[in-house]
């Protein structure tokens, strides 16, 4: 419709320019008429192109919404489409970005679904056993309680493992708000190695603290406290009956540190740079646990500007160095 009211306007423009031209001279008339009618069929060949080359990226976009990733944009490098082919160039690598990141987080998701169900497949199963067996009426009073035992751990170990996959789900999410409060590195040592000292002691393995004035650091006591314990607990796992687990906090004008070493086997080399990652386990060191309690210690001190990393020490043993600083770096 736009294009015939163009045409229109455009014969009676050169009709009457034809009209005045062919008062003074009939040939200057018809020069008028050539002249509009070669610059129209010049205009629409233009116009035609421009159409094409609408319609053809048009086509790319719909190919781009089928999941086309073979599709170059080179061909509208020049002339008034470019800005706009550049934009939507843009947006397809940032689109395949997402996508990509997408089916990583769906697969990961899905990888991690299986991890848990067949983590909690195994002391479910063992519940379910020990419950059988407690419907024995032959039972010593004795066994019964050593099975009750047996139960609480379970469970306990269980409710762990949802709780700590919740927290670590929330602060990947960004959905955890933590405290920006004034934390003592001894209080927050006290109140860790309290929620272990049962462990510890069921295991002869020894806490032992040097903490060096007063160290502080801004953060949020709780989900620190967390953290901690998640790296006490590891240490105590891997420390053989009668061994010790040290803990030492000092500071400095740059940061406030806490470091835990333990008088285990230490971590083969080969897991060192895996140590954190969620799941992770391949070998002695890490086929006991979840895989998540390294991983959730790492989130919490990262999400407070901090650094937590793990080394090995002579003569024997692995240790865990715990940075808050003063100043983001």
């Amino acid at each position: 419709m736009r294009d015939k009211k163009r045409r229109l306007i455009h014969a009676l423009l050169t009709a009457a320019g034809a009209a005045i031209c062919a008062f003074f001279s009939v040939p200057c008339a018809v020069t008028v008429v050539i002249t509009s009618a070669a610059f129209m069929l010049f205009y629409e060949v233009i116009l035609s192109q421009r159409r094409d080359q609408v319609m053809k990226l048009c086509d790319d976009i719909d190919r781009i919404l089928r999941s086309d990733d073979i599709i170059s944009f080179d061909e509208y490098k020049e002339g008034e489409l470019s800005v706009l082919s550049a934009e939507i160039h843009k947006m397809t690598i940032r689109l395949r970005e997402q996508n990509a990141a997408l089916l990583t987080e769906k697969r990961f998701a899905k990888e991690a679904l299986e991890d848990i169900s067949h983590q909690l497949r195994t002391p479910l199963t063992s519940v379910m056993m020990i419950l059988g067996l407690m419907n024995d009426s032959g039972l010593t009073e004795q066994e019964r309680m050593e099975y009750l035992r047996d139960l609480y751990e379970l469970l306990a170990r269980m409710k762990w493992l949802i709780e700590t996959m919740l927290s670590l789900s929330r602060i990947e999410a960004d959905a955890v708000i933590f405290a920006k409060n004034t934390v003592s590195c001894r209080e927050l040592i006290a109140q860790s190695i309290e929620t272990v000292s049962v462990t510890a002691e069921l295991k002869s393995v020894e806490i032992r603290t040097e903490i060096n004035g007063e160290p502080e650091f801004i953060g949020d006591l709780h989900y620190t406290s967390e953290a901690i314990v998640n790296l006490l607990k590891n240490a105590i796992e891997h420390t053989p009956q009668g061994g010790t687990v040290t803990v030492t906090a000092n500071g400095s004008n740059i940061s406030s540190n806490i470091t835990i070493a333990d008088t285990g086997e230490g971590i083969p080399e080969k897991e060192l740079p895996h140590i954190f990652e969620r799941f992770y386990r391949s070998s002695e060191y890490t086929k006991n646990g979840f895989g998540i309690g390294l991983a959730f210690s790492k989130k919490v001190i990262s999400a407070q500007d901090g650094s937590l990393k793990a080394a090995n020490h002579k003569p024997h043993g692995a240790m865990f160095d715990i940075h808050f600083y003063k100043t983001t770096i």
